[in-house]
């Protein structure tokens, strides 16, 4: 009588297939988690942005120098870490700001803000959303 105890290589191979099709799935779903916390981060910081140029403002009187301040490169800088990765447009005039980045979960979304506190996500590109001396458009 055979009393050798353990696993055939039959047994341990289907356990590893198992193993790696759950992998697969669980690496699937994680990605997506993360590209959402990506653009919740994303528009964490245009939020502030926003919040800043209104304190910009009250001081300055204009947002001429808005986009080389503080308050605007700071969140612009979290934006576009490596980590991120987003691509962030801007315009600062006297009368107005607009900026605009891209979003991470659907590829060539953006998501802009701007002086008059519009804020929203479309399929428009940031060129086109953020005319030099113009507030957001869709």
């Amino acid at each position: 009588m055979n009393t050798k105890k353990g696993f055939t290589i039959i047994e341990l191979l289907v356990v590893i297939a198992i193993i790696a099709v759950l992998a697969g799935i669980v690496l699937v779903n994680v990605t997506s988690y993360i590209n959402k916390g990506k653009d919740a981060s994303i528009k964490g910081n245009l939020a502030t942005i926003l919040t800043n140029s209104a304190v910009y403002f009250d001081t300055n009187s204009n947002y001429t120098s808005f986009c080389t301040a503080a308050g605007y490169t700071v969140p612009e800088a979290a934006m576009t870490a490596t980590n991120i990765g987003s691509t962030v447009t801007e315009v600062c005039t006297a009368t107005h700001f607009c900026s605009c980045a891209t979003l991470k979960t659907t590829a060539g979304n953006t998501y802009c803000v701007d002086d008059t506190g519009y804020k929203k996500e479309t399929a428009t590109a940031c060129a086109t959303r953020c005319p030099a001396g113009a507030a957001c458009t869709d």
